[in-house]
């Protein structure tokens, strides 16, 4: 059935206000996310020898993806307070959101030398390992992540993924048999690679 222009104009009435609501809406939030970044900046300026104002001022650049800005503060954080440990995490977070992985390897390695026995921790360096191929070093990471959390399904479904990589299967295959007593979602993944990333010669 074909509208006349008059129901046309009908509904572009109706829809306008409900337009104007939504551009009103996103500038609110805009101005909201720029006067958080001022009050933080006025703040650090108010105090410049407070390391956690320049730590705080990171993650809200953070927050917003402005990871450079966020880097930057998070620097200035460590330069007041060396032994910040929470600025050292920030910093391999914000370059492995940047996908600058050679970058974050050394501030989660760092991280992991504070608290060698933090499964999370072990997680997180493996997870930038995985994303260099250094297949092997993800590994002994995840499995330092395991030995100090036994169930830490994520660990153990990623070992796996590795050990696909470098062509252990059985390897692979063995977590995917535990991880199915465990947690259905990870081993119906985990068996998606193992269908889809090992050779037919592998699979035999």
């Amino acid at each position: 059935m074909t509208r006349s222009p008059k129901t046309y104009r009908r509904v572009a009435a109706l829809l306008r206000p409900l337009l104007i609501l939504l551009c009103l809406a996103g500038l609110s939030a805009c101005n909201n996310k720029e006067a958080r970044i001022e009050e933080l900046q006025q703040e650090v300026w108010q105090h410049p020898e407070d390391a956690r104002g320049y730590l705080n001022l990171g993650k809200e650049y953070a927050r917003q993806q402005r990871y450079d800005d966020a880097i930057q503060a998070y620097r200035r954080a460590i330069g007041l307070e060396p032994g910040l440990d929470e600025a050292y995490s920030a910093i391999g977070a914000a370059y492995f959101d940047k996908k600058e992985f050679n970058s974050a390897l050394p501030w989660m390695q760092k991280r992991v030398e504070i608290a060698p026995d933090d499964s999370l921790r072990q997680f997180d360096l493996g997870n930038v390992y995985f994303q260099l191929n250094r297949y092997d070093n993800a590994i002994a990471s995840y499995q330092k992540a395991i030995d100090n959390s036994y169930s830490f399904q994520e660990a153990y479904y990623s070992m796996a993924v590795c050990y696909i990589k470098i062509g252990k299967i059985d390897e692979a295959r063995k977590i995917h048999k535990w991880l199915q007593n465990k947690n259905n979602y990870l081993a119906v993944s985990l068996e998606r690679h193992l269908q889809n990333d090992v050779p037919d010669k592998a699979g035999k």
